[in-house]
């Protein structure tokens, strides 16, 4: 009796070793300003939609890590990653030195985007030299702020600051500001959709500079390289250019393929 039951644990011994062990799922908390179309962006429905949401869902599939997405707003986003209540961070958030200098960690680009001043339909504003004297929005924290900081003394305005994009673009329709500086995308896409009175002032963009997804310690360089390598797969297989596509238009696909299509972008 003995022997058999020493056989049979020896049997299930044996069995279990041939069943594999099931690798942990990955899960992790980014955090998103959801008013920053067509990037990420809030639809009719309530539901999360735009060009980062895309390639995140995407590039969590390709690389089978799931994920909450919390829609914080820009400054609190930064600020939930720097106190770890969150893992990393997607928002069209563009790559500069100065951000990695203060401990932002980048992903490899995903979209190339300058950034533009924007004023009201029929403003008789043309040029950066229109703007003597005038008062400028921006939104805080953001490459746009930065672009008309760098502008500010040369060209004699001053600079109003909005927590978020809506509420900038309402204050150079409402005449409180006389123009705004933001990514050229996403006003391109907000005067189109939204049908806002406003016009993109021409040659007014500056060098483009790429978004990135970020975290803000070493902990989160697992997610960066899962990032990485998921968007480099998704961009192999078709995936990226029919999200930048479905948001932007084939020819903007396009134009992001070829500058992001390659291993050593």
């Amino acid at each position: 009796m003995k022997k058999q039951l020493a056989w049979a644990v020896a049997a299930v011994t044996a069995a279990s070793l041939l069943v594999p062990v099931m690798a942990e799922e990955k899960h992790f908390t980014i955090a998103t300003d959801t008013v920053f179309k067509p990037f990420e962006y809030t639809d009719e429905k309530g539901n999360f939609v735009g060009i980062d949401v895309d390639l995140l869902a995407a590039v969590a599939e390709d690389q089978g890590f799931t994920y909450d997405l919390n829609s914080l707003g820009w400054d609190a986003s930064i600020a939930a990653c720097q106190a770890r209540q969150a893992d990393g961070m997607i928002a069209g958030a563009s790559i500069t030195d100065e951000r990695k200098e203060s401990g932002w960690i980048f992903s490899d680009g995903y979209y190339n985007a300058t950034q533009c001043m924007t004023v009201q339909e029929g403003s008789e504003i043309s040029s950066f030299e229109d703007l003597s004297g005038q008062t400028v929005g921006v939104k805080t924290g953001t490459q746009g702020a930065g672009y008309a900081e760098s502008l500010k003394d040369e060209y004699g305005f001053e600079i109003t600051y909005y927590e978020d994009s809506p509420i900038m673009y309402q204050a150079v329709l409402g005449g409180q500001v006389s123009a705004c500086f933001e990514d050229t995308p996403i006003m391109a896409a907000s005067i189109q959709e939204g049908g806002l009175a406003l016009q993109i002032v021409e040659g007014s963009e500056n060098e483009a500079t790429p978004y990135g997804f970020a975290v803000f310690n070493e902990e989160g360089q697992e997610l960066i390289d899962l990032f990485n390598a998921g968007l480099a797969s998704i961009i192999e297989n078709g995936t990226y250019e029919e999200i930048i596509a479905k948001y932007l238009g084939e020819e903007a696909a396009a134009l992001a393929v070829e500058a992001f299509g390659s291993a050593e972008n």
